[in-house]
């Protein structure tokens, strides 16, 4: 049975960083692409970035360009998402979500339920 839990979420001062993680079971990571998405409260979810089988990076939103970076350890079979100089806009329900197969490209074939990051003062 596939699935992704993710953790880390939390409340975080404007600037401040969290690292997300999402640990993946019943299914091999080395050979799907994996990625970050968010739901903002009233607003659509939406892609943040997303990492291949073999390490390369996709952003779907260049406001993280340079604060968000996604990493994998396959043998953990988990993925992370760390976020630096975080703002208030980054407030939302972030989800990771496994790929169809090795590229970003493919659709999304099973969500995470999502863990909550709150940027506030």
């Amino acid at each position: 049975q596939v699935q992704l839990v993710e953790s880390g979420g939390g409340l975080v001062h404007p600037g401040g960083s969290l690292k997300l993680s999402c640990a993946a079971s019943g299914f091999n990571l080395d050979y799907y692409a994996i990625g970050w998405s968010r739901q903002a409260p009233g607003k659509e979810r939406e892609g943040v970035l997303c990492i291949n089988s073999s390490g390369g990076t996709t952003y779907y939103v260049d406001s993280v360009k340079g604060r968000f970076t996604i990493s994998r350890d396959n043998a953990k079979n988990t993925v992370y998402l760390q976020m630096n100089s975080l703002k208030p806009d980054d407030t939302a329900i972030y989800y990771c979500a496994v790929r169809t197969g090795r590229h970003c490209r493919l659709s999304v074939d099973h969500w995470g339920k999502g863990t909550l990051v709150t940027v506030s003062s």
